[in-house]
């Protein structure tokens, strides 16, 4: 976390990056590689023997994508798009956003058209999925096929993901794909429901063997 809202609150981000950024110097800067980073610009916390490393899950998603027929990529807001479009070389590509209708704000379709095509919706992390939610309603009423949804990290505090599975209230996605880096929440995830974990160690290993 680094916006604080109200006193008392830790910046989290910040004193990761300080801690890191502290430790003992082993004759060269040490790495820390970070995961599809929410906040791009935290990178820049880090100062003296930390150099942070941007990484990506999304290499871990691609085989999926192909195995279910998916030809067609999302993203709920341009934020996403920009960071992930490039990914996503020959797959049609979808951009989502907020617009007000009167005092509300609703998740509309500003780029692309999904109509007959399996749909991913592609970002960096989840928490309650209010967002992906309305951005999957808007793909289906666009004429989408089937909707699944994919995010690097799964944080659903107070176990919000119940309301994703078969019969809950959002149960909108035909697949919902997330990585291990939240363990204790991906330990909590039940089997043969919406839910399918992707198992990141691999490309943990094949990066680290590549800055070695």
């Amino acid at each position: 976390m680094e916006r604080i809202v109200k006193e008392g609150q830790v910046a989290t981000a910040n004193t990761y990056a300080q801690m890191f950024s502290n430790l003992p110097s082993c004759g060269r800067p040490t790495r820390l590689m970070i995961y599809d980073l929410h906040t791009l610009q935290n990178r820049f916390y880090l100062h003296g023997n930390a150099i942070a490393s941007l990484c990506t899950t999304v290499p871990c998603l691609l085989p999926h994508l192909e195995k279910h027929d998916i030809t067609c990529v999302a993203f709920p807001d341009d934020g996403a798009a920009k960071r992930f479009g490039h990914m996503f070389e020959g797959y049609e590509l979808i951009v989502c956003g907020k617009v007000r209708d009167g005092d509300e704000r609703r998740v509309t379709i500003q780029e692309g058209n999904p109509d007959g095509r399996n749909v991913c919706i592609v970002d960096d992390l989840v928490q309650t999925g209010g967002t992906l939610v309305e951005a999957g309603k808007a793909l289906k009423a666009a004429g989408a096929g089937e909707v699944s949804a994919f995010v690097a990290h799964g944080v659903f505090p107070k176990e919000a993901w119940r309301r994703f599975l078969r019969g809950g209230d959002r149960d909108i996605f035909h697949r919902f794909w997330l990585t291990n880096s939240c363990i204790t929440v991906a330990d909590q995830l039940p089997e043969g429901d919406v839910f399918e974990v992707i198992d990141i160690m691999g490309k943990i290993v094949e990066d680290l063997d590549a800055f070695a």
